[in-house]
């Protein structure tokens, strides 16, 4: 929370979306604030979004619309995939990323990486509403690592890998996880139907760098790449997310494949997501569509940082 001039400073939450635009959330109440090894970490409840968990001064979810987020994230190549068993998150340390996988019928097993044990920690304390619990799933092999390495040393392969971590800054602990080497290292692990999907920064008309860049890198790994974005209120933005996949592209799957598959295999209905959602997700803008023919930029490791 930054120290703002004026009187009511230390009751604002001050969130800066991008270099050039930022916003205020009045606090009713910090819940939590401190540092860890990798981050500074904070939970605060404001009059706005309600309770937000905000990492290095930025939100990262809010009570009152993480749900349109999460559900983005997870079901398009959840529903996708035929019967997803096997199931690697990269991050989303509130765990509402892990409480979406764990709706599907189908999944036996998730493997979920985290490099920042004590935010794990922090969210099963204070962020119930969001995980739902679900960090004591038995389903659930939770390990507090580098998700790079960890994939580096497995032979595991998954069916499913969502990688839900901050953006890549380059002081962050996540930038070596948006490469083309990460890429091609998740596609090593991935089964020969398996699909990944990358939440993948903002995508509004005056913020598409890391959009763009993330969806080229993707290109260069993958044989299908399906770039899709939704509206989350407490980013004031769009926001995008990208499938990757070697046979699978979710952008095909008609509003009533969807819908059906839903019912057939969601223990529990989402609140935002169903087959008009998805079908409207997949369909971009023109000046965005244009935006990623005419941009080109692929990060690599000796190149990893596109955004500060």
């Amino acid at each position: 929370m930054k120290d703002l001039d004026n009187p009511d400073k230390r009751k604002w939450l001050y969130d800066e979306v991008s270099p050039d635009l930022a916003q205020l959330h009045r606090i009713k109440k910090v819940i939590y604030s401190g540092r860890t090894e990798f981050q500074s970490v904070e939970i605060v409840d404001t009059r706005s979004f309600g309770v937000c968990l905000v990492l290095d001064g930025k939100i990262q979810s809010s009570e009152r619309d993480e749900f349109i987020y999460h559900e983005a994230l997870v079901h398009p190549a959840m529903l996708s995939h035929a019967c997803p068993e096997a199931v690697f998150i990269a991050g989303g340390g509130e765990g509402a990323t892990l409480r979406e996988v764990l709706a599907h019928k189908t999944v036996e097993r998730v493997v979920m990486l985290d490099i920042d044990r004590q935010v794990i920690d922090i969210c099963r304390r204070y962020l119930l509403k969001f995980h739902h619990g679900s960090f004591d799933d038995s389903r659930l092999e939770m390990h507090f690592a580098d998700a790079r390495r960890y994939l580096q040393e497995t032979n595991d392969k998954f069916d499913v890998v969502i990688i839900d971590l901050v953006e890549p800054l380059e002081e962050g602990p996540a930038c070596l996880l948006y490469t083309q080497e990460f890429y091609q290292l998740v596609k090593e692990r991935l089964n020969f139907e398996g699909i990944m999907c990358v939440q993948s920064g903002a995508s509004g008309w005056t913020n598409l760098q890391n959009f763009t860049a993330i969806i080229n890198t993707l290109k260069g790994v993958f044989d299908i790449v399906s770039p899709y974005q939704a509206y989350i209120p407490s980013f004031v933005d769009l926001w995008g997310f990208a499938t990757a996949s070697q046979r699978i592209n979710p952008a095909e799957l008609l509003p009533e494949d969807v819908d059906r598959r839903v019912a057939a295999r969601l223990l529990r209905k989402p609140r935002s997501y169903d087959g008009l959602t998805h079908r409207s997700s997949f369909m971009l803008p023109k000046h965005i569509r244009h935006q990623l023919a005419i941009t080109r930029r692929i990060i690599t490791d000796k190149n990893p940082v596109f955004v500060h």
